[in-house]
């Protein structure tokens, strides 16, 4: 029997076990609890886990591990279950989305779903990265009309900001999973961060940015982030938001290798 078929019907034995335990936004504690049964051995099939979608290659960033691609089956299964996690935390938040339900919407066995995302965490981290994705393919179907770089790198959060605002519940699902994520889901982390440093660099119109272009994106990254907590928690109006990104983003002028004299 395949390797992926004896996962299967371990899973299948997982799944008839009654969930007891509620799910925990620590994913230390999910893959603890909610982790199926591993005994036999089954591997699987070429690590579907990795996060394949990696960003263009970029001179200023460390590469991650390379990882064997996915067969057109397991990306289509992952696609299956990055849109599950993305439907159940649209209509509930961070707590609907539970890994039992994403299972049976993507139509994959419980064990199978943990061999790509350990834990919920892990799945909605991916999931942001996967929405950044999208944001990025818009951006540039339709790019930011700003004279500056500022100015399109403010547009362009802007633009993003607001698709997120159009989904609160997600948007605090994915943003509630960001800040539970411990080290083991790092990879996952550092690759949504790669994401939106590769949107605000093609709205700078930038391939080989300076040490002090970096900084200042990282600035503006962790800014945009900020203040999209602040505003899904009520501290923070949409009027704040842009007044707070069209500031941040005039680190981008003052490092301008222009403007150096």
């Amino acid at each position: 029997m395949p390797a992926e078929a004896k996962a299967d019907t371990n899973s299948a034995r997982t799944d008839s076990r009654p969930d007891s335990r509620p799910e925990r936004p620590d994913s230390r504690q999910d893959s603890r609890q909610e982790r199926p049964d591993s005994r036999r051995g089954s591997r699987p099939e070429s690590h579907p886990t990795a996060q394949h979608h990696t960003p263009r290659p970029l001179s200023y960033s460390t590469a991650l591990p390379d990882s064997p691609p996915l067969t057109e089956r397991q990306e289509a299964r992952r696609r299956r279950i990055l849109h599950a996690s993305a439907q159940l935390a649209s209509r509930g938040g961070f707590d609907a989305v539970q890994m039992r339900e994403v299972a049976e919407s993507s139509q994959v066995a419980l064990g199978t779903l943990y061999r790509y995302f350990p834990s919920k965490v892990h799945l909605l981290v991916a999931t942001m990265q996967d929405q950044l994705e999208h944001m990025h393919g818009t951006l540039r179907k339709k790019p930011p009309s700003g004279d500056t770089a500022a100015e399109r790198v403010a547009e362009t959060l802007m633009r993003a900001f607001r698709a997120l605002q159009r989904e609160p519940h997600l948007a605090d699902a994915m943003v509630r999973a960001l800040t539970f994520a411990d080290r083991s889901v790092s990879p996952e982390v550092d690759q949504v961060s790669r994401m939106t440093t590769v949107i605000i660099l093609d709205a700078m119109g930038l391939d080989d940015p300076t040490a002090a272009q970096l900084s200042a994106v990282r600035v503006i990254e962790h800014t945009w982030h900020s203040a999209l907590i602040t505003w899904l928690s009520g501290r923070a109006s949409i009027a704040q938001v842009k007044i707070d990104i069209e500031t941040v983003c005039r680190l981008i002028d003052l490092t301008s290798p222009d403007d150096k004299g």
